[in-house]
């Protein structure tokens, strides 16, 4: 970088959320980033004059979006409120991004699939969500697609980490109060560590990368729902103590895809991205925090 240094100011949203806390745990990582966090607190997305008073203050050179409506239960009782954060929140950032001339990360989802393939699905394979939460994040994609040129749509799945609410939490939770546990099987995607996430999304960054656009980031591999509390419960020395059963028949109030892993070639090959296994990352973060 020549004449005088200045630091890549990155604003981070939806700051208290699991993603957003990944991040702030390598902050001190990063010298080279001025990461600005916003919680819920500081930044409504879905109020238009909150976002552009927040942009007017600050100089950002990037946004990662991490604000979401996560409930996919929930969202099927209230899908205003999911396309109110994920399609017409996102829109907002878009169009401030837009103004202030700011590059876009945001974070997408798997169920943005039917989960009709076998095979893993590419950024090119064409998205058809079977439930609210799934479309309320392919609409906020295609706002940010008709808006903005340069932005960066990262589709993920199945995160997890040792912060907010998730899968691994709660098996190991349950496993502190319950003899038994019934899993289900009729889902099959990739557990994703969140940390993994946000320091790929870090280093993206770090880089200038210029090549836009839809990418698809999760751990290597693929389990079900079933194989994950397996892993987690092996992992933390309690397989032995639970008694684990597979049900092939989990009724939930939303329709879920069966088949959801993402291929991440796009990654791996263009990009040169290095990314882990599932169970050697969640072997990874058990190491790190004792969980």
């Amino acid at each position: 970088m020549q004449g005088n240094y200045s630091k890549r100011k990155v604003l981070i949203t939806g700051a208290k959320g699991q993603l957003g806390q990944c991040f702030k745990k390598i902050e001190s990582n990063y010298p080279d980033l001025e990461m600005h966090f916003a919680s819920y607190s500081d930044l409504d997305i879905t109020v238009k004059e909150e976002v552009k008073h927040l942009f007017s203050k600050e100089n950002y050179e990037y946004v990662i979006n991490c604000a979401a409506y996560t409930n996919v239960e929930q969202a099927e009782k209230e899908p205003q409120k999911a396309f109110e954060i994920n399609a017409e929140g996102v829109k907002n950032i878009a169009e401030a991004c837009l103004d202030h001339d700011a590059i876009l990360v945001h974070i997408s989802t798997d169920y943005v699939f039917d989960g009709k393939k076998n095979t893993p699905y590419t950024e090119e394979d064409s998205p058809n969500p079977l439930n609210e939460y799934g479309k309320s994040k392919l609409a906020g994609e295609q706002h940010i697609q008709k808006i903005l040129e340069n932005y960066f749509i990262i589709r993920t799945s199945w995160l997890y980490s040792e912060f907010g609410h998730n899968f691994l939490k709660t098996i190991l939770r349950k496993s502190e109060t319950v003899k038994e546990l019934t899993i289900t099987t009729s889902e099959t995607g990739t557990p994703t560590n969140a940390n993994d996430l946000a320091m790929f999304i870090t280093e993206l960054i770090l880089k200038g990368e210029s090549r836009y656009g839809i990418y698809n980031y999760s751990n290597i591999g693929e389990a079900t729902w079933f194989d994950f509390a397996e892993e987690v419960l092996r992992i933390s020395g309690k397989l032995e103590q639970i008694k684990l059963e597979k049900t092939d028949n989990y009724p939930t109030f939303a329709v879920r895809p069966k088949y959801s892993v993402l291929d991440k070639k796009k990654l791996t090959i263009a990009l040169q991205v290095n990314i882990l296994d599932w169970k050697t990352s969640i072997n990874r973060l058990n190491q790190n925090l004792g969980l």
